[in-house]
């Protein structure tokens, strides 16, 4: 069965483009173009995409506008933001984008966020977060990474935070930095129930490695890491009450 797509940008060469590109695709379907949020909104409320292809900045409000209202639907499709702006790419991860594409790309980049899109809903994401072995005890939780032609399972005790990049996250290790194909979202779903903490947007934590919090002249907290870089994470105002609470303080 091929993907419902719906196309919202503000450019009419740039819906055409993408509507070009899309073509490729034997499994999507365009059924839809919009040329601003509202239009979207309507679209998106009269018919069950499976798949939203979405600029960021248009007249009337905003793609992530248009994200923000579709986490309240029961099903909401994947999106795609595709845009010339890298600056929102953070936000747009934390409201569960599939991928974030910055213009121009090409029909490889393409394909591989429809990849990413299609392979996963959430809520699969979700019933897969915690891999179980086949007797239902909980396995423990490992992360792929991929190093040249070889994937490495990295224990989660070696992680010592992992950060938001574009499109995809890194993990900081004790001697390296390695990037991960999962989202911050992502990984936190992976990570759920074990010492990781969402110490920010952009940051999760390993609590084991915390080894000083200090306050920050913004008024939040700063997390000073127990590793040979001696790395500092920023917490956010919002989040570090409930650190204080995690933390018994």
């Amino acid at each position: 069965m091929r993907a419902r797509c719906l196309i919202v940008d503000d450019e009419a060469p740039a819906r055409a483009d993408l509507r070009y590109l899309l073509s490729r695709f034997d499994h999507v379907q365009v059924v839809g173009e919009a040329s601003n949020s509202e239009e979207a909104l309507l679209l998106l409320d009269s018919l069950d995409y499976d798949l939203v292809l979405m600029d960021i900045r248009m007249p009337g409000g905003t793609g992530l506008d248009v994200a923000r209202k579709l986490r309240e639907a029961d099903s909401p499709p994947r999106i795609i933001f595709t845009t010339a702006f890298p600056d929102y790419a953070v936000e747009a991860f934390d409201l569960d984008a599939a991928d974030y594409l910055v213009k121009p790309f090409d029909a490889d980049r393409l394909a591989r966020a429809l990849d990413r899109a299609l392979a996963t809903r959430p809520e699969e994401a979700e019933v897969q977060a915690v891999p179980r072995r086949s007797d239902g005890t909980e396995s423990p939780h490992r992360i792929p990474v991929h190093k040249g032609d070889r994937t490495v399972l990295l224990n989660e005790s070696s992680i010592i935070y992992a950060g938001a990049a574009r499109g995809y996250s890194y993990l900081q290790l004790s001697d390296e930095r390695v990037l991960v194909n999962f989202s911050l979202n992502e990984l936190e779903r992976r990570l759920h129930g074990s010492q990781f903490f969402r110490a920010h947007r952009s940051y999760l934590v390993n609590l084991d490695y915390v080894r000083e919090l200090a306050p920050d002249f913004r008024g939040t907290l700063m997390l000073l890491m127990d590793d040979p870089r001696k790395s500092r994470v920023e917490v956010s105002r919002r989040q570090a009450r409930e650190l204080r609470r995690v933390l018994g303080m």
